[in-house]
């Protein structure tokens, strides 16, 4: 599960470390504040491939994918509070994501990401943890995207693609974002990948081994709550862990 995540870079960070060439009409006409707190719904970067070239393009879409049968606002924005996440292994045969797996898959930066402790480890339930790069100023999540046409146009949507978590992360919970490595970025945003090779590119050996982790403060629960102070590592007392 990835329901909380930090992106604190300016987009021009972002364009040279993917190496971007392209930038849509609204990614050129806006640039996104650094967000410690990026809740679902909330606007959020991802980079597309471009059809026949193997260039990148970054855009700006909602978190959370509109199912494309959705009707009304009301049914989009429910059906998008419950799409922020698609599961490895089921992304490809659910009707809200196959069609998007298959033609619409992109990265999602990302400076790291907030989890919740589980029974699972050391940490009291419910403990939030901060999981980011040890090395690099970015994660690149698997995503698909998609598009839901409205009363005022269409609109973009994302979800992230999440696995079972491994080693000590299976400790604070049971799923963790799928993390592409940057030699796969190309194949996957190319769309005449075929479906067994896509596959096989969320087979990710040792997904954990560029991540570090640590507790931080409960105000990061509020997305009223923004700022750097939000991933600072505290100190858990004796008394605050299982063991």
């Amino acid at each position: 599960m990835c329901g909380r995540y930090a992106l604190a870079a300016l987009k021009e960070e972002i364009i040279g470390d993917f190496g971007i060439s392209h930038l849509t009409p609204v990614a050129q006409e806006r640039s996104l504040p650094s967000d410690w707190n990026i809740a679902p719904t909330k606007e959020i970067y991802l980079i597309k491939g471009v059809p026949a070239t193997g260039e990148r393009t970054l855009d700006i879409a909602s978190w959370g994918l509109i199912a494309p049968w959705s009707k009304s606002e009301s049914e989009a924005l429910r059906s998008q509070s419950m799409a922020i996440n698609a599961r490895v292994e089921t992304v490809h045969e659910k009707p809200t994501f196959r069609d998007s797996f298959k033609t619409r898959r992109c990265l999602v930066p990302a400076s790291g990401y907030y989890e919740w402790a589980t029974e699972l480890g050391e940490y009291p339930r419910k403990q939030p943890i901060f999981i980011s790069p040890k090395e690099g100023r970015f994660l690149a999540f698997a995503g698909i995207y998609n598009f839901w046409r409205s009363t005022a146009g269409d609109r973009q949507s994302v979800a992230i693609i999440t696995r079972d978590a491994v080693h000590d992360l299976a400790k604070v919970h049971n799923r963790m974002p799928l993390f592409l490595p940057a030699d796969r970025w190309s194949r996957w945003l190319d769309l005449d990948t075929s479906l067994p090779e896509v596959m096989d590119l969320m087979r990710v050996p040792e997904p954990d081994e560029n991540l570090r982790f640590w507790p931080v403060a409960s105000k990061v629960n509020s997305i009223r709550n923004n700022g750097p102070e939000l991933i600072t590592p505290i100190h858990l007392g004796e008394s605050e862990t299982l063991f």
